[in-house]
């Protein structure tokens, strides 16, 4: 096909083209012009109908300020019918039904707070006053209720009930509750015994009474009648507290009370304030802080702050005794009643730090702690005391037998019954020294005992005979050793001490030994002679004359021994048998020897003249001395 002819198509489809765009324009514009027709015609539809929507908007706008009208009226008849019922349950009073009561004294707070916010209402302030009014006569009606409630179910509780329930090991005899329960306890026992205790609180308000005082309190809180209630609760649960504790047998007493009181009375005190110490804190204050827990569960600062007034009187009571007591002029028989009532602090000091831990209880807490400070320093001054009071200890109470002292035994036990208080001293050193406990309890034996020691010398010289200074010595060194052995000082003093003080025991029956004996020996012996001493000749280098004068002599000096020493006193039977043994292994083999060489130098009954005693007659009178024997019981 030619170029022309292609030419020629394309032009024919060209004019195609044209012509069908043309007739799309006029399409378009008649389109155009219709829509344009549409608009007009709507826009004068709207503004025809302008009118009927206002209104439409308006009855509908009508309706729903009706219906708000309409709710809020009912509403508030609704509060109106409510806070009538509540008035009628008020005007009646909490006796009948305390729930309903106090959901009526609910309700009318609850109106109160409806109409502070619809501020609207015409006669609002009229409603909020006479609420309010309600609501003053109802809390005051509340207050009286909680007062009566309180009252009705707060009672002293009786000894019986406290002692029920303490640990059987802590429950008091018969005899003891009768006001003597005395202070003389072992303290190692007593701890271990107190090792599984139960301790259960009493029952102080009934468990079903609780919830309705809380109820109350809870109401008076909202009320804000704080102070009323405080003042309430502290006046009837102090009164009952401090009720319980005198029944129990508690009396506030002095200094110059405790100053002026005989000893014996004063100790079966301190006996029984321990026990009254164990039951304030663990049956009655652990109770008391139970039920104010629960009455005022919920307001912290009021729980804490009512416990503290409640107990803050009772407190003071039970500690100032205490006070008195570590204040009072000090003894040494106060010791062990001081580490009693340290111990019990000690033992009670966590449940003080629990029960008035508050802020509020701070006080109170401080002074049990200052009280068991002052007791711990009073006990170490006390101990002081006693060692200056042992070595300076200056009795004119002679012992004629020279038997063991009483200051002996006394400060033996003494040390003998610290060792019951073993813990409490480890407890009390530890407050006060840096070094280890155990080793200050040694420290403190050793200087007791040789105080001890010191004094018994002194007193050793008071003796004329210098045999029965040493046998003084003997006994009094002697029972030291034995009761150290046999208790548990014998730990801390050591083998070495021990064994020191036996061989001072042993050296001091010899010194008895060669005073007493050694010039009665002297008379069974045969001084050497210049012609040859003591061989073959019949008087072996005595003349009979000198035989005769040996026996005499011997006699009496024998004679005055046993009637002197048969008074003395060995108390020690073993150390006793041993010194008579001792002085026959010496005396009776050189009395043979004397008869069996000089005692046939004259015939016949010529020597039974003054051969007074055989070897065997001898024994049996050195077997009475060291027997304590009076003059006349010897005659016998």
């Amino acid at each position: 096909m030619g170029v022309p002819q292609t030419m020629e198509i394309l032009s024919a489809r060209a004019a195609l083209v044209r012509e069908s765009l043309q007739k799309s324009q006029n399409v378009t514009e008649n389109m155009v012009s219709i829509l344009g027709s549409f608009d007009y015609r709507l826009s004068a539809l709207e503004t025809a109908m302008r009118p009927t929507q206002i209104r439409t908007h308006s009855i509908r706008m009508a309706h729903e300020n009706i219906d708000k009208t309409l709710k809020a009226a009912e509403s508030m008849l609704a509060q109106f019918d409510l806070t009538r019922k509540a008035e009628a349950k008020i005007l009646r009073g909490p006796h009948e039904d305390l729930e309903m009561y106090l959901e009526a004294i609910s309700q009318l707070r609850s109106t109160n707070r409806y109409f502070t916010s619809n501020k609207n209402f015409k006669r609002n302030e009229a409603i909020l006053t006479h609420t309010s009014n309600l609501l003053v006569k109802a809390i005051s009606k509340l207050e009286d209720e909680f007062r009566q409630l309180l009252t009705n179910y707060s009672k002293p509780v009786e000894p019986e009930r406290l002692f029920d329930c303490l640990p059987n090991s802590l429950r008091p005899s018969s005899a003891s509750r009768q006001g003597d329960s005395g202070s003389k306890n072992s303290s190692e026992h007593h701890n271990k015994s107190l090792e599984a205790s139960v301790f259960i609180p009493p029952t102080l308000i009934p468990p079903r009474v609780l919830p309705l005082l809380h109820d109350l309190a809870q109401q008076m809180i909202l009320a804000g009648h704080q102070q009323q209630l405080f003042r309430i609760y502290r006046d009837i649960r102090g009164a009952v507290l401090e009720q319980s504790l005198r029944k129990l047998g508690v009396e506030r007493l002095s200094k110059d009370d405790v100053q002026k009181m005989q000893w014996e009375a004063l100790e079966a005190k301190i006996g029984n304030w321990i026990h009254y110490m164990r039951i304030a804190v663990k049956l009655l204050f652990a109770g008391e802080r139970k039920i104010c827990d629960q009455i005022f569960e919920g307001a912290d600062a009021l729980q804490d702050q009512c416990f503290a007034d409640v107990t803050t009187s009772s407190v003071s009571v039970l500690l100032s005794f205490g006070e008195a007591i570590a204040k009072s002029k000090r003894s040494p028989e106060k010791l062990f009643v001081l580490l009693d009532m340290f111990e019990i602090m000690r033992e009670l000091q966590p449940e003080i730090d629990t029960l008035f831990g508050s802020k509020a209880c701070i006080e109170m807490r401080d002074s049990a702690l200052s009280l068991t400070m002052r007791l711990a320093e009073t006990a170490q001054e006390t101990f002081v005391d006693f060692e200056e009071a042992v070595e300076r200890d200056a009795t004119k109470t002679a012992v004629l037998d020279g038997t063991v002292h009483p200051l002996t035994s006394y400060v033996i036990n003494y040390v003998k019954f610290l060792f019951d208080y073993k813990s409490t001293l480890k407890q009390l050193f530890q407050g006060f020294e840096a070094s280890d406990p155990d080793a200050q309890l040694g420290v403190v034996t050793k200087r007791i005992v040789q105080a001890l020691q010191t004094n018994l010398d002194g007193k050793s010289k008071q003796y004329r005979d210098p045999a029965l200074t040493q046998l003084f010595l003997m006994n009094n060194i002697h029972y030291i050793v034995r009761s150290v052995r046999r208790s548990e000082a014998k730990d801390l003093l050591g083998d070495d001490w021990v064994q020191i003080h036996r061989r001072i025991v042993q050296q001091h029956a010899n010194q008895y030994k060669r005073i007493s004996w050694a010039k009665i020996l002297q008379c069974l012996t045969v001084q050497a002679s210049g012609s040859g001493g003591a061989s073959g000749d019949a008087g072996g280098g005595l003349s009979r004359a000198m035989v005769r004068d040996r026996f005499k002599t011997f006699y009496i000096q024998f004679e005055e021994l046993h009637q002197r020493q048969s008074q003395w006193t060995v108390p020690d039977s073993e150390l006793r048998e041993s010194l008579r043994l001792a002085v026959a292994e010496v005396l009776l083999p050189a009395y043979r020897s004397f008869i069996n060489r000089y005692g046939h130098i004259e015939n016949g009954k010529a020597s039974q003249r003054y051969i007074r005693y055989s070897p065997e007659d001898l024994e049996r009178m050195l077997n009475e001395f060291f027997e304590g024997k009076t003059f006349s019981e010897q005659k016998r």
